[in-house]
């Protein structure tokens, strides 16, 4: 199976929260081949910027958020340029009054015709009925 995944499902792959294991499971799937993972290739710098955020907040030392970095970096999904995603991204944002950057991972699903796993309830709650292809990622195994 085919997902595209957003930064709330990659800062699950290194910070334990809620649902952390049905995303490690996605992760895990991933690795061993049994699904394709694609994003952005915003994601290494949202997920980057969530990681720095959690430092500043006490969840994770800095010497723990280097390391969780660099074992990042080893698992990121297959990237897609956004640039080709940004004229639909940017119709999207329009047509719904959304940000940008929640746009691009909805283009891309969009264009593989694949669903986008979510750990984001603002995103869910307020496009998820415009596409259906939004999976919050709670409801999978």
């Amino acid at each position: 199976m085919k997902y595209v995944v957003d930064s709330s499902v990659a800062f699950k792959w290194l910070v334990p929260e809620i649902d952390t294991d049905k995303a490690l499971r996605l992760l895990d799937d991933y690795q061993n081949g049994i699904h394709e993972l694609l994003s952005p290739d915003i994601l290494p710098v949202e997920t980057t910027h969530a990681l720095t955020r959690a430092e500043r907040q006490g969840r994770v030392t800095p010497a723990q958020g280097s390391q969780l970095f660099i074992d990042f970096m080893d698992q990121v999904p297959t990237l897609h340029s956004y640039l080709a995603l940004l004229p639909r991204a940017y119709a999207i944002s329009s047509a719904m009054r959304v940000g940008v950057y929640d746009c691009l991972y909805i283009a891309l699903a969009e264009q593989e015709g694949c669903e986008l796993v979510t750990a984001d309830a603002r995103m869910i709650n307020s496009l998820q009925k415009d596409f259906p292809f939004i999976t919050p990622l709670s409801s999978m195994p």
